[in-house]
């Protein structure tokens, strides 16, 4: 997978297109991310020891990775990998070539 936790990235299909927000969490076995404010879904909790007040809490949902875009200096990107001549191996943004973090 090329996203990683901290990456901003930007929806690129489905209910919330045009979306920006930073991925919280990586899935890489079913391919998918949670974006921080992308795909909420409702959900309701009863009354416990952690959450005394109950009710109805707002939950990022997992998105598929192949519907989010790597945002690098402003502007959507894919992203590619590139080996250095010390052997490791960085993200490089295709749009420009530039290594990525």
């Amino acid at each position: 997978m090329k996203l990683k936790k901290g990456d901003t990235v930007v929806v690129i299909a489905g209910k919330d297109k045009g979306q920006e927000g930073e991925v919280v969490q990586v899935f890489p076995r079913t391919n998918q991310v949670v974006v921080n404010g992308v795909n909420t879904a409702k959900k309701h909790s009863k009354p416990s020891s952690k959450n005394q007040q109950g009710g109805i809490i707002d939950r990022d949902m997992p998105v598929d990775a192949s519907n989010v875009m790597l945002v690098h200096k402003g502007k959507p990107t894919r992203v590619g990998y590139q080996t250095n001549a010390d052997g490791t191996k960085v993200r490089v943004a295709k749009t420009t070539g530039e290594v990525i973090g």
